[in-house]
């Protein structure tokens, strides 16, 4: 393996997600590899219209020795503009030929760069992280997904989803996609690390992840947070007896990507959104935390997930409440309780009085653990490597 172009549906920033655990991993593992990073478009006009402040993309950028990466713009909306997709594209390829790639292998994450692959001709990974087809967006994208997805699945010399479940539902189109799952830096969630000085003191029921509709079930979180914050009035007519329930705080940490309407029904529900946090520091949030939350909604997108909380959360030993998602289901039992949403912010609460709190010291992992427990980022990094390998050689 030499070059590989990865265009991918997140920037390469402090919040570690699947393609830079990844791409990191091959990178230490192959001396010779180099990689351009494609990160997704900046919009402007879009970033104005939603009060936030616009970015104007970057050429390529210097992460480590044999590493950048490269920002393209969408400068107009495509229904004005047909040729932003082609102009990205072409930047793309300038990027790549500064950096001397003149036949690198495309890792595709976004359906909608197919056309990468189709104007070059280079050899491409598809690499299915979610199903988009299940998730709601205009109709204008979705097709521009589907048709994209199509052409992939078809045509790209080897395709990974991240779960047997995505493998399953695309393998009428494309039945032999090796299924590479997430993981853990287990070495590093095992090391224990100070609690965050915006941790709230008393006990803490956190959510790590990017807040976005898709996957949060928002109405459950304002519940869930109203709740745990009225605790103390109930306990404290309650007495100290049976019916007495521990006050706490509802924290989420991660991205936001919900509008204003959202984020200020959670705030004043009594949950407290901070923001993305660097990779090394969100470790320490889920080691202090008392019960560890996924208040997801169950939907056909949902069921299409290898979640990395899972792994994360698994990782750190700490009580989970999760509604009957996929991933976490299967992992039911030990520390993992699964609730439905009506039965959910009970279920937390009964976490909070019942299991370790987050000044405890971490446990080991039971013998006979789920998988989910032991799946370190190498051995997935090993998976992919030999993916990429036989894209190779062909």
């Amino acid at each position: 393996m030499s070059d590989l172009i990865v265009v991918s549906l997140e920037r390469w920033d402090e919040v570690w997600r699947r393609n830079q655990h990844l791409v990191a991993g091959l990178l230490r593992e192959d001396p010779n590899l180099r990689v351009l990073f494609v990160e997704p478009p900046d919009d402007p006009l879009y970033a104005l219209r939603r009060g936030a402040r616009p970015e104007f993309g970057h050429g390529e950028r210097p992460v480590g020795e044999r590493l950048h990466t490269l920002r393209p713009v969408k400068w107009l909306p495509r229904r004005l503009d047909p040729g932003a997709d082609a102009r990205i594209e072409r930047s793309i390829v300038r990027a790549a030929a500064r950096l001397g790639m003149t036949d690198p292998l495309l890792w595709i994450n976004d359906p909608r760069a197919a056309g990468l692959a189709r104007r070059t001709g280079w050899a491409a990974l598809y690499d299915l992280t979610d199903d988009w087809l299940a998730a709601e967006r205009p109709a204008a994208e979705m097709r521009r997904i589907s048709e994209g997805e199509e052409w992939l699945l078809a045509r790209a010399a080897a395709v990974v989803a991240c779960s047997p479940e995505l493998a399953r539902r695309k393998g009428g189109q494309r039945p032999d996609i090796a299924v590479v799952r997430n993981g853990v830096d287990t070495a590093a969630y095992r090391s224990p690390r100070p609690r965050p000085a915006d941790l709230p003191s008393g006990p803490v029921a956190l959510y790590l992840g990017t807040l976005h509709r898709d996957r949060l079930d928002v109405d459950l979180v304002v519940r869930t947070a109203s709740s745990l914050r009225s605790s103390a009035d109930v306990a404290g007519a309650a007495g100290a007896g049976e019916g007495a329930r521990t006050a706490a705080s509802l924290v989420l940490v991660g991205p936001n990507a919900l509008d204003d309407a959202d984020t200020a029904r959670l705030r004043d529900a009594g949950a407290l959104v901070l923001g993305a946090r660097p990779r090394e520091a969100v470790i320490g949030y889920l080691q202090h935390a008392d019960v560890l939350l996924v208040p997801h909604v169950v939907s056909a997108f949902t069921e299409s997930l290898d979640p990395l909380k899972l792994y994360e959360y698994q990782a750190v030993q700490r009580p989970v409440v999760s509604t009957p998602v996929a991933g976490f289901r299967e992992a039911a039992g030990g520390l993992i309780r699964i609730a439905a949403a009506e039965e959910f912010t009970e279920a937390v609460h009964r976490a909070l009085t019942s299991g370790a709190t987050g000044s405890d010291p971490l446990p080991a992992p039971p013998s006979g653990a789920h998988p989910s427990e032991t799946a370190d980022w190498s051995q997935r990094v090993a998976e992919m490597r030999a993916v990429l390998d036989g894209v190779m050689r062909v």
